[in-house]
């Protein structure tokens, strides 16, 4: 096996991983600072309850998912040496703002909000839930910064004495016009994951209740988390509808890959399932609505929406086809059909899935009900998964629509891979790594399956502020 396939299997692995923690981390961390801020507003100890109970599920995703995101920072140095050096100039700024600013910003805060119960006034203490959000939302833009010049390379200039590409207007990069598209996605889709873990985990304790304070507190939880999720799903949908649309503009060829459309076509059918030749060359069966394609990639209904093979084409004229140039593809410039055809509908359709359940959640639970029956265990079961799926078919159409280009139009992943790789050492950091990410996730799901079990502490009696002990432990139970 090529060391350039091995280390794309490393990346996806690792990569599509750290991923289930970001939009959970994201989305939890505005629920949490909001359940904080209502508490305040409100006096009802409910909404303290379950600021700590979704707290302590927080803090073992944030740990979690710190220790698997360093390991992203070492594979560049570690398989992708070439990518490195090409893009280092351009990456410098924003992933160096995001590591000194953001992921600073939030750590700092989350330290402040886990040890300052009973230390910090409660509004400085609810403010600190709140920054460690607005840190994620930091760390969030400039991360996808980075990834949206991938996309839609602007703001520099190669510089061919060096090989690299250099930054020369940092503002471009910042306000590229994927990003700008890409970055409300992301956050919206993460509000979605977030408020869906809430739904899930408050539904299965809402059925297992004893006591009618128990039940409104769930109840509450999930109605929160479950309208969280339905207007989450429509900023989704509104955002990806953009998205789709300047995608086509600067990746025709994803786009052409996501539907599997050979031909040129005006107007293009949107096809809801398809099925063709062993070699993806010819549609063999399919379900179309008619129109929908050109509308997703032009905003008109008779767009004209460019196919594959006039693509091939045209990116033949314009990159070449030399295997010796030293940022240009050496094929066809053609992504694998199946799997951007499958991740894109697969990612749709979990979305809108999630979208469904939680609005039957809303209409079950109205009027202070306790829906019963298989039917909402399983619902309650599922729900959580569908976004954090979702988002990772996402992430992995959005890069393998992307190939066989690491940098559109100027690098080719075949030419990002560190040069004296092995095969061998390849091996072993897959295995390596993929090991320790296994421990990890026994570590995780073990964590987080005991913490949901136990459910909302009962809330404390105060202590006499006269016998106060200062020296007392801050403990995780808080």
């Amino acid at each position: 096996m090529d060391p350039t396939d091995i280390a794309r299997w490393q990346f996806a692995i690792t990569t599509v991983y750290h991923f289930l923690f970001v939009p959970i981390t994201i989305g939890l961390s505005a629920i949490i600072a909001g359940y904080e801020i209502t508490w305040l507003r409100t006096g009802n100890e409910q909404w303290l309850r379950l600021t700590k109970f979704f707290g302590k599920l927080f803090l073992i995703n944030v740990a979690i998912g710190i220790v698997t995101g360093i390991v992203q920072e070492f594979q560049f140095g570690m398989n992708w040496s070439d990518y490195s050096r090409f893009v280092g100039d351009v990456f410098g700024a924003p992933l160096a703002i995001e590591g000194l600013l953001a992921f600073f910003l939030e750590s700092t805060f989350l330290g402040l909000w886990i040890f300052g119960w009973d230390r910090l006034s409660p509004k400085l203490h609810a403010a600190c839930m709140v920054l460690v959000h607005v840190g994620t939302l930091f760390s969030s833009y400039f991360i996808l910064a980075a990834n949206s010049w991938m996309q839609n390379p602007v703001g520099f200039a190669y510089n061919p004495d060096t090989g690299r590409a250099e930054m020369n207007d940092f503002a471009a990069v910042m306000f590229n016009k994927v990003q700008l598209v890409t970055f409300p996605h992301v956050v919206l889709s993460a509000y979605m994951t977030g408020a869906a873990f809430v739904v899930g985990i408050a539904l299965w304790h809402l059925r297992r209740a004893t006591t009618d304070v128990d039940r409104v507190l769930y109840r509450a939880a999930v109605r929160t988390g479950a309208g969280v999720v339905l207007v989450a799903a429509l900023g989704v949908a509104i955002s990806g509808d953009f998205q789709g649309k300047i995608m086509t503009e600067v990746q025709p060829m994803k786009m052409a890959a996501a539907e599997g459309l050979y031909e040129t076509e005006d107007p293009a059918d949107f096809s809801l399932f398809q099925l063709g030749t062993l070699d993806g060359e010819e549609e063999t069966f399919s379900i179309k609505i008619p129109g929908l394609l050109s509308y997703l990639a032009t905003g008109a209904p008779s767009g004209e929406v460019e196919g594959i093979n006039d693509l091939r084409e045209r990116y033949r004229a314009e990159y070449g086809s030399d295997p010796g140039a030293a940022y240009y593809s050496p094929g066809d410039y053609t992504p694998v059909i199946p799997l951007t055809y499958w991740t894109f509908r697969l990612m749709i359709g979990l979305g809108v899935a999630a979208a469904v359940i939680a609005m039957w959640i809303l209409w079950l639970t109205r009027a202070g009900r306790t829906p019963q029956g298989r039917g909402v265990l399983t619902a309650a079961v599922a729900l959580p998964f569908l976004p954090l799926l979702a988002n990772s078919f996402g992430w992995i159409f959005t890069e393998m629509g992307r190939q066989p280009w690491a940098v559109f139009g100027l690098m080719t992943t075949e030419h990002s891979v560190s040069p004296g790789l092995s095969t061998g050492e390849a091996w072993t950091s897959l295995i390596a790594l993929t090991a320790v990410y296994a421990v990890l996730a026994v570590i995780e799901v073990r964590l987080l399956l005991t913490w949901i079990a136990k459910g909302a502490d009962q809330l404390p009696v105060p202590d006499d502020p006269d016998r106060a002990d200062d020296d007392r432990p801050l403990a995780f139970a808080y």
